[in-house]
This record gives structure tokens, sequence and C-alpha cells, in this order.
């Protein structure tokens, strides 16, 4: 008889992530996953206390992935320019990491309108991302706070976009940060 081979917390994480997009928040609970996975509730609860744990174990592994991926890739780059114009080409896939080959950041998104946890850490990857922009466009001399902001938004919104109609998000970024770029 083979044996299935023991599930992790990061398996459970994994299935998590993927029944948060195809069926919503309601399919990331306890029962639901371990249909997906064909086991027992029990081997749930064997890694996580309760739902809520393990709903902050999701969080905390996209926080740790939007963060660090962002961080990482500008710091790549020498000037702040530099930074800016990786920013652009990495943003529409860095602010909505995909974790186990699942597109999270429109769902986290939606998730996070009804879910205070899911909100306060969303609040958070925003807020690091938008440190890191006021740090690059500052060093460049561009003050105002809302440019920062609008890169973000656009950021997030062409990764969406680029989702439903598979086109690079690359190119418009790209555009967007030059035009930030020539108000220098």
């Amino acid at each position: 008889m083979d044996r299935k081979p023991r599930l992790t917390p990061k398996d459970w994480i994994r299935v998590g992530f993927s029944a948060l997009v195809t069926e919503g928040p309601e399919a990331v609970r306890a029962e639901p996953l371990a249909r997906r996975l064909e086991t027992t509730k029990g081997s749930f609860y064997w890694h996580f206390a309760e739902v809520p744990t393990f709903h902050r174990a999701m969080l905390a592994a996209w926080q740790a992935e939007a963060t660090t991926a962002l961080s990482a890739e500008l710091a790549r780059s020498l000037t702040p320019a530099a930074q800016l114009r990786r920013f652009g080409q990495i943003a529409p896939r860095v602010l909505t990491p995909d974790l186990a080959d699942t597109p999270l950041g429109p769902a986290v998104r939606a998730w996070a309108l009804g879910t205070p946890a899911a909100a306060d850490t969303l609040a958070a990857i925003d807020t690091h991302s938008l440190t890191l922009l006021h740090g690059l466009l500052g060093d460049m001399g561009i003050t105002n706070p809302e440019i920062a902001r609008l890169l973000l938004g656009a950021g997030i919104g062409l990764a969406d976009l680029s989702r439903r109609n598979s086109e690079d998000p690359g190119a418009a970024m790209g555009t967007l940060v030059d035009l930030v770029l020539a108000l220098r």
C-alpha cells in the first residue's frame, strides 16, 4: 500500500491560496481545504491550532514574498533613476506576487475588504512599497507624495489588467516611469 507523503504547513498554505483565488475567502477553511488535499481536517489541525492561525500564516507568507521581492529587485540597480526604471519593469509582477503559481494580488485585495487581518497585511505591504518609492523619488528631487501613490496604483492595476488580457504590463509602466523621470 502506497503511503501519501506527509503534508506540511506549506502544502496547506499553497492550497489555501489556490482556494482563495478560485472560490473566495469562504473556501479558506479546514474542511474545504482538506477535501482539496484528499485528507482529513485532523491533518489541518495538526499544523494549525485554528483557522485564524492558518489565515495569519497565509498572510505572513504573502507579505514576506511581496516585501522581500520588491526590496531585492530594486537593490540590484545602482542609481535611483535605474531603480525607478527597474520598479517600472517589475512592479506588476512583484506588487501582486504569485505563490504556488496562483495570482494572489486581486484575491488578497478582495479578501481584505471584509477581513481585518488581510486588510492590515495589505496595508503593511502597500506602506512598504510606498516608502521605497518615496525614497527613490526623493533621491531624484521629486517630492510630490502623490507620484509614489500613482506609481503604486498603476503597478497594481496593470498587474490585474495584464492577467485578463495577456498583455505585458511592463511597457505601460515603463512609459509612466519615463514620464515621471521627465519631471526632474
